[in-house]
């Protein structure tokens, strides 16, 4: 613990990290909301689906775009509008869903509500790298990154759908929108921590995605936002089919919170295997961990294949913002970040959607196929390209070159 102490201690650090948490807390309600709320628009869970994917695929899509910009102008200049029109977005589609409009108003403005969603969480990992950068506590502060994403993913549905039961969709949403609105200006206008704007020096001829290593670590983000997916659908139907659907919620909770558990040990670890290997154990071993939840034939089964599960999750994702942070020079880092933020998101979203497919066609516990297939596909991938996620060398200097003539 007296290394998350020391972390957490760093001068002013607090000061972006407190409205950067109120921020980021209605990230996990945006998509569930939108899900409900148009549902509740429109009476059809085939509509809400289409607008939540929506707002999925837009936040992926864009979020690294809004990163790039950031690093080149600075985050308070791209967050400020950023929120005024995520705000006018999702106010639109509140009133929008309120009048029952049609759906491809619905399914728009949905796309336009993700796409200008701040994204303020690679904001604080790109704060913590320009504090931190070079010292041995920043893969402790990612740690603290991970463990708080979880914990939002956690207490946010919670609060989503008792402010939707109590009141209605509409009333949770406008939370999200109050809250989101409010974190980010704050965090926008405190300076502390904030990377300098950098005009971008080092970038590929075709973009950050094409430097070496970010393409890859971005589809094994996928691999594991596919995991969070497909784990939502099929725990809920499997629970559903046993005739207890309360727990399921409890059950995604015990996945978050052994998440937590795995990502404060493996952030007070000095570890002394490279980064690329253990994010490729780390994939090996949450693809075994996965594959439990096929055999887990009753609920206390279940509760125990969710917790290993979790248990594996946190510190691969924390291992893969390690090694990006080493990959990419300052100038582009915020945007190397949004698209491992992105990944995500897109592969929430597509796991969803896969396994919603399956269990339409084969039944609840086949959902249970995605999560091993995808990040058993991700660890052979990341096996095959190992040498591609190690930093190059630095280049001798000139002295030194002349030296060894």
């Amino acid at each position: 613990m007296k290394s998350y102490l020391d972390v957490l201690a760093t001068p002013g650090a607090w000061r972006f990290l407190a409205p950067a948490l109120v921020a980021r807390l209605p990230y996990a309600m945006l998509q569930m909301g939108i899900l409900l709320l148009v549902q509740w628009s429109t009476g059809s869970y085939g509509a809400a689906g289409v607008a939540s994917a929506a707002a999925a695929v837009s936040q992926a899509v864009i979020g690294p775009q809004t990163g790039r910009l950031a690093d080149r102008y600075g985050q308070p200049r791209v967050l400020l509008p950023q929120v005024t029109v995520h705000a006018l977005a999702l106010g639109a589609l509140l009133a929008l869903a309120a009048s029952h409009a049609s759906l491809a108003l619905l399914v728009l403005t949905a796309a336009l509500a993700g796409a200008s969603l701040p994204q303020v969480g690679a904001m604080v990992r790109a704060r913590w790298s320009h504090t931190l950068g070079g010292s041995g506590k920043l893969g402790t502060a990612f740690a603290v990154e991970s463990i708080t994403d979880e914990l939002t993913f956690t207490l946010a549905p919670v609060l989503l759908v008792t402010l939707s039961t109590l009141f209605s969709p509409v009333v949770a949403l406008a939370v999200a929108l109050t809250l989101i609105v409010t974190g980010t200006v704050v965090f926008a206008l405190t300076r502390v921590g904030a990377p300098e704007p950098m005009p971008v020096k080092v970038r590929s001829s075709k973009g950050v995605l094409r430097l070496r290593g970010v393409a890859l670590l971005a589809l094994g983000f996928l691999a594991m936002g596919s995991v969070f997916g497909s784990m939502q659908v099929g725990i809920t139907s499997y629970t559903a089919q046993l005739g207890v659907p309360a727990v399921a919620g409890p059950i995604y909770a015990t996945f978050s919170g052994a998440s937590v558990v795995g990502g404060l040990l493996y952030g007070a670890i000095r570890w002394r295997v490279s980064a690329p290997a253990r994010l490729a154990w780390g994939l090996a071993l949450l693809a075994a961990a996965t594959s439990a939840l096929m055999f887990a034939g009753s609920v206390p089964l279940l509760y125990g294949a969710a917790g290993l599960a979790g248990l594996v999750i946190a510190p691969v994702v924390i291992t893969g913002y390690t090694i990006i942070e080493r990959l990419t020079p300052a100038e582009v880092r915020t945007e190397a970040f949004t698209w491992l933020t992105g990944g995500i998101g897109l592969g929430l979203a597509t796991g969803a959607s896969i396994a919603g497919q399956l269990v339409d066609r084969f039944g609840p516990s086949v959902a249970f196929v995605v999560p091993p297939l995808m990040t058993g596909l991700a660890a052979v991938l990341i096996v095959t390209r190992l040498r591609s996620l190690r930093p190059l060398p630095e280049p001798a200097a000139p002295q030194q070159a002349a030296g060894r003539r």
